[in-house]
């Protein structure tokens, strides 16, 4: 059976993380999941750069999750890059952040993000959200990327 390309969670707020993850296990999604606790982390992980020199570029993530208030580099930032360069510019973006300003909503469509949610404060709706990202990403939605083992 094909290893499942991981998911790119970027999130700094350990809390966050735990509760994505939590929400990923209680939806069954299979998906191995790489945590970037910055900007210049998911930079490095998705280009082979820095602490990850050397990282084949392969599989690349299903898709990336990414929050807007990061360290060193912020979400905006990252999300621009990630459409600046043609490796990665196809990849499916989903920013996930607590921000409910109209500036960064309207900046990271301009950017090129996918999809914008707000986390949901409430544990049992956040699961339902996770859920239904991983439903539609990892099942429904067609990568322009081939999955791996397949070949094509």
């Amino acid at each position: 059976m094909p290893t499942e390309r991981p998911i790119l969670l970027v999130e700094d707020n350990p809390d966050d993380e735990a509760l994505t993850l939590r929400a990923f296990s209680k939806n069954k999604i299979p998906n191995p999941v790489v945590v970037a606790r910055d900007g210049v982390e998911a930079l490095d992980y998705l280009f082979g750069t820095g602490s990850h020199e050397g990282r084949k570029n392969n599989p690349m993530p299903a898709v990336i999750l990414l929050d807007l208030k990061l360290p060193r580099i912020d979400g905006l930032e990252v999300l621009r890059r990630i459409r600046a360069n043609e490796a990665t510019a196809l990849l499916p973006v989903v920013v996930l952040t607590t921000s409910k300003e109209q500036q960064d909503i309207t900046e990271a469509y301009r950017l090129g993000a996918n999809s914008y949610i707000r986390k949901p404060v409430d544990f049992e709706r956040f699961i339902q959200a996770v859920g239904q990202l991983g439903v539609y990403w990892l099942s429904l939605n067609e990568s322009s990327e081939p999955a791996p083992g397949t070949g094509a």
